[in-house]
């Protein structure tokens, strides 16, 4: 059974750690700055990849530090990312984290996470993320080509007409609730109770 409780976190309000240079770490960081380009991380690898740091270059809340990691670099972070193939400095990292309650995930390591990043389905302010628990990052890439495919083009501007109408809206907190699923019952097709 999937436990999980998601989240959607604002990555220019919390600090960030992401531990490794190489492939996986450019794939998070890819993954960090397409959700908010204005994340605050910090990047600590005793090798950072050309790519790696040619994609930080065009971000000012990214910081790059070459060199092996050390606990201080958890001061004032509140997620940490693993990305190295180094058994023994991911168990390092997660005896750490853990100690300072700080949350991690750890590349492909599902038992050392406190989290996992999901796959993200974006269209315009919509924003949908898949998880499959740890168990197949494939499957969740397959649900978001899906879901790109059918969601409409349209729907940010179904969005932005109902926050207009629900600013609008007088009354309590039940005849708000009763008017904005009557009007958007129509978008799945489907009648509510």
């Amino acid at each position: 059974m999937n436990t999980l409780f998601p989240i959607f976190i604002k990555l220019d309000q919390v600090q960030t750690l992401l531990v490794g240079g190489g492939n996986v770490a450019l794939e998070k960081l890819q993954a960090l700055v397409q959700q908010n380009s204005a994340v605050q991380l910090t990047i600590v690898a005793k090798e950072v990849s050309t790519a790696v740091q040619l994609l930080a270059e065009g971000y000012a809340g990214i910081n790059i530090q070459v060199r092996a990691f050390k606990s201080a670099d958890l001061d004032g972070k509140q997620l940490v990312i693993a990305a190295t193939n180094n058994p023994v400095l991911n168990e390092e990292i997660r005896e750490c984290t853990r100690a300072r309650n700080i949350l991690l995930n750890a590349a492909d390591k599902p038992d050392l996470c406190d989290f996992y990043l999901g796959s993200i389905v974006r269209k315009g302010n919509l924003k949908v993320a898949i998880s499959t628990n740890g168990k197949s990052p494939t499957i969740a890439k397959r649900l978001k080509e899906l879901l790109n495919e059918v969601l409409p083009e349209e729907i940010d501007e179904t969005l932005e007409l109902m926050s207009q109408l629900r600013d609008r809206l007088k009354g309590d907190f039940d005849e708000k609730v009763r008017t904005l699923n009557a009007h958007t019952k129509s978008l799945i097709g489907k009648d509510e109770d």
